[in-house]
């Protein structure tokens, strides 16, 4: 006869980091079998929030059952010289038995320096009575450092504020974060760009030729113009996630562009690589109605900007993919650029289904090649729950 298996609790924190939320971990508190990559570690992270789910709900778990919610985090001190915290980041499918590790969440990068201050990773005397602490975060997916400057008060992180961030309801303290050499390592063609063109020509199965720019800045991304896949750029998430052949066409582009940029040998390997690249669809800035019912007039914003992640358009925007926008902005060409209106620009205010966002970033040639020494964004963070999650012990 089998015995049901007992549920084992552990330590972990649940954050909202910019528009994302996630089960966060110190790698030390997992289980030992869980504190190197492998089958038991994504087993449990599978399990905990709630993930396959034929329903798509995530009703057994900690999962919010949508891209921005089923998401997790693991952390340490870090023995990095220079760094006080190594940050990995897990997507978890929602319907698939699979957990991407191959690229970072912007959003939740904003949690990491409170987190890593709660933690205790942070030494004592760089944490001021009032003012700002300053986090240097290795980004483990992806061998990169953000810096966060976090907001304290009375040497405790400050989580309340008057900051207000489209696609948040509540305000909060504001962190700014310093994506550093944000960048993918490159070949030929230089590090942003890695076919060495401000637009490329995919050709799409079923769809024929695509002109998109193919950015490896935050998250490897693939922007499109609205236009040329039947859109105006202004559309929000039921307009695109209730039509499934509109979703099977950017799936489509998005596997194109992934041959092209390299990530991938071959198309059936984009099933297992669903967190990156990312496709994202640009246009003119116009007015339109936010999600929130908030007005959007065309002079608050530069372009606008609607992304895919996980095969579902984003309810906001992805902080990575915010990068990659700041990075193509600045990038005189692209189609990002182009939307802005061309020329140089050092910063963008985008529209997205929430509202606005503004990013900036610097990009500039170095020996025929395209370089940006950092992206610079604001998020907000909080503790929403902490304690232990529990989940039942199937072997860990």
């Amino acid at each position: 006869m089998t015995h049901p298996a007992p549920q084992i609790r552990i330590p972990a924190i649940y954050m909202r980091g910019g528009t994302s939320k996630g089960v966060f971990f110190r790698l030390e508190d997992l289980p030992g079998s869980c504190q190197q990559p492998g089958d038991a570690r994504d087993r449990l992270m599978l399990r905990l929030i709630g993930s396959p789910d034929p329903y798509g709900k995530q009703i057994d778990g900690m999962g919010g059952a949508t891209s921005s919610t089923s998401k997790c985090v693991i952390l340490a001190k870090s023995t990095r010289a220079g760094h006080d915290v190594d940050y990995l980041f897990g997507q978890v499918s929602i319907d698939s038995a699979f957990v991407d590790w191959s690229g970072n969440c912007g959003n939740l990068s904003a949690a990491v320096g409170a987190f890593a201050l709660n933690a205790g990773f942070i030494d004592s005397e760089r944490i001021p009575d009032d003012g700002v602490c300053v986090v240097r975060i290795w980004q483990a997916n992806i061998g990169k450092t953000i810096v966060a400057h976090v907001p304290i008060l009375r040497r405790a992180v400050q989580e309340t504020g008057e900051f207000e961030l489209d696609g948040v309801t509540f305000p909060a303290a504001e962190i700014v974060l310093e994506f550093m050499d944000p960048a993918e390592d490159g070949e030929e063609g230089g590090a942003m760009l890695p076919t060495g063109h401000v637009i490329d020509a995919l050709q799409v199965p079923g769809l024929g030729t695509v002109q998109a720019s193919l950015i490896n800045s935050g998250i490897p991304t693939i922007f499109v113009a609205a236009r040329e896949v039947g859109l105006d750029g202004t559309e929000l998430q039921d307009a695109i996630n209730n039509d499934p052949q509109r979703l099977a066409t950017f799936e489509s582009i998005r596997v194109a562009g992934a041959l092209r940029m390299g990530l991938i040998n071959h198309a059936d390997e984009a099933a297992k690589r669903q967190h990156t690249p990312k496709i994202a669809f640009v246009a003119a800035p116009t007015d339109y109605t936010a999600s929130s019912g908030k007005k959007v007039r065309a002079s608050d914003a530069d372009l606008l900007v609607r992304a895919i992640s996980m095969g579902k358009l984003h309810h906001a925007m992805m902080g990575t993919a915010s990068v990659a926008i700041a990075t193509a902005a600045a990038i005189p060409g692209t189609l990002v650029n182009l939307a802005a209106g061309g020329g140089p620009r050092e910063a963008v205010r985008f529209g997205h289904p929430s509202g606005i966002l503004r990013v900036g970033a610097v990009a500039q040639q170095v020996d025929g090649k395209w370089t940006v020494r950092k992206a610079v964004m604001s998020r907000s963070a909080r503790i929403l729950m902490e304690g232990f999650v529990r989940v039942p012990d199937e072997g860990y």
